[in-house]
């Protein structure tokens, strides 16, 4: 079997992050690696006349009709991260060029962030953690409110993307009653969810949490009322996008908490009236794939790297008909 002349097209410190030299090891099995890193298509010309897949990843640069142009035997992309928007382009479908994301793979370490974000939230333990440093003397424990705890919590989850789905299996060993809304799910039932409507999920919820993609028609889409209706001391996570929140109406809501991994924009100024407002924690856009979590990135890429070579279809296709659904 011939194996497929394959590059990879990334930012470089994508590369040293996610390919470690075991990674870039385990790849070369599978396929004919090209040497060094494409991080400019421009430069690349000589490398792109060969290159039958692509390996793409962070700071992947747009692969248009010109580096297609240059690429003539391209035939698969195999983005070693989650979102390809910013570099598959309307050309590469027309091409039929085959499309892979580790999407699913960088998808858990955000569910498991937002499973530990509940279950912390409902116990308070990163406010009574603060306290307890500030006062160095705690309440006696079982004068602990009923408004503290995780029994019972009814968790709203926002879209019934990869994401809001791994949340979904994650919550089920716990005493939670789950909500769902997302006008295109069908099968919250299968899901052991309830669906409801947008406002009932924000009005009913002890926690929200937003797993929807950033699309022109949810921008916004947690509106000023949606967050106003919510119960006092509600929580609303946020691991999707920092626009889809409206940011200004989280300002005036002092009645709830927020966990915010992401804002708008996604590195704040430090004078931003939303690190003064103690209800809100912030976290450095931490909840996708870092550190040893990279490792599932690579991993996945090369086995469907594999595949490719093998003549089988991709496992974590990107289709063209829902390219528009995406994150």
């Amino acid at each position: 079997m011939t194996l497929p002349r394959t590059a990879l097209a990334m930012e470089t410190d994508a590369a040293d992050a996610v390919f470690t030299p075991a990674a870039l090891t385990a790849l070369g099995e599978v396929c004919d690696l090209a040497p060094g890193l494409i991080t400019d298509f421009g430069s690349a010309h000589e490398v792109l006349r060969d290159v039958e897949v692509l390996v793409t990843g962070w700071g992947c640069p747009p692969i248009d009709e010109e580096v297609l142009s240059n690429s003539p035997k391209l035939r698969a992309i195999v983005h070693a991260a989650g979102s390809v928007r910013g570099h598959v382009t309307e050309a590469c479908w027309e091409r039929g060029i085959l499309v892979s994301s580790a999407a699913s793979a960088n998808a858990l370490p955000v569910a498991e962030y937002t499973l530990a974000m509940i279950l912390l939230s409902g116990k308070r333990v990163l406010e009574r953690a603060h306290e307890l440093r500030t006062s160095r003397t705690r309440d006696y424990w079982l004068a602990t409110p009923q408004s503290i705890g995780n029994y019972g919590r009814t968790v709203g989850i926002l879209s019934a993307s990869m994401i809001g789905r791994r949340v979904i299996e994650l919550l089920r060993p716990f005493d939670f009653k789950v909500l769902l809304h997302d006008p295109y799910a069908t099968d919250a039932a299968e899901l052991g969810v309830t669906a409801v409507s947008i406002e009932e999920l924000f009005a009913s919820s002890d926690v929200v949490s937003v797993h929807t993609p950033l699309l022109p028609e949810t921008r916004g889409l947690v509106r000023r009322s949606l967050i106003f209706s919510m119960r006092k001391d509600a929580v609303l996570i946020n691991t999707a996008r920092g626009a889809v929140v409206d940011q200004e109406a989280l300002l005036d809501a002092e009645h709830i908490r927020a966990i915010l991994d992401v804002t708008d924009p996604d590195v704040l100024p430090p004078q931003h009236p939303l690190w003064q407002r103690e209800n809100i924690i912030i976290t450095p856009h931490l909840a996708g794939s870092q550190g040893n979590e990279w490792q599932r990135l690579a991993s996945l890429a090369s086995t469907e790297v594999r595949r490719y070579a093998a003549g089988e279809p991709f496992a974590f296709s990107v289709l063209r008909e829902r390219f528009d659904q995406l994150a």
